[in-house]
């Protein structure tokens, strides 16, 4: 019956433990939550959402959209005319909107897409492709330019 007691304890334990090392956060989750803060910091408007149709991010499976990263900056004072552009080769190709925007070399990493609209100016994302954070500033300053341009 000792025996039987210590094999008890000793599930027990193991059970606790693997609840308590499951509800620890990953590396991947942490380091969005921290990117996501910092641009939150720096003005910037960061959401998860559905990928429109127009970006063509792949789908997650044939009957789910994907989830994109859409990053923005409001603009209060400004009245912005309806843009949307894909990236496709370092370039933006506009499918909606002013076609000075046509072939503009964009130097930022995992962009998808860019839309303009009334106040604000935003951009579809893999934020994946840059974990640390290091081109929220100039994602920023590029959306502020688009907008004056």
């Amino acid at each position: 019956m000792d025996n039987m007691g210590i094999w008890v304890t000793v599930i027990i334990v193991l059970f606790v433990l693997g609840s308590i090392f499951g509800l620890r956060v990953s590396p991947r989750e942490k380091a969005l939550g921290i990117m996501r803060d910092k641009a939150r910091k720096i003005g910037l408007h960061p959401r998860v959402i559905v990928a429109p149709e127009w970006t063509h991010v792949p789908m997650a499976t044939e009957k789910r959209a994907s989830m994109v990263a859409y990053y923005s900056v409001l603009i209060p004072d400004a009245r912005l005319s309806l843009m949307r552009a894909r990236v496709i080769d370092g370039k933006l190709k506009v499918v909606q909107g002013d076609e000075k925007f046509n072939d503009s070399p964009i130097a930022l990493k995992g962009i998808y897409a860019i839309d303009m609209q009334a106040n604000c100016v935003g951009l579809y994302w893999d934020e994946e492709s840059d974990l640390r954070a290091t081109q929220l500033d100039e994602m920023k300053a590029y959306l502020l330019a688009l907008a004056k341009a």
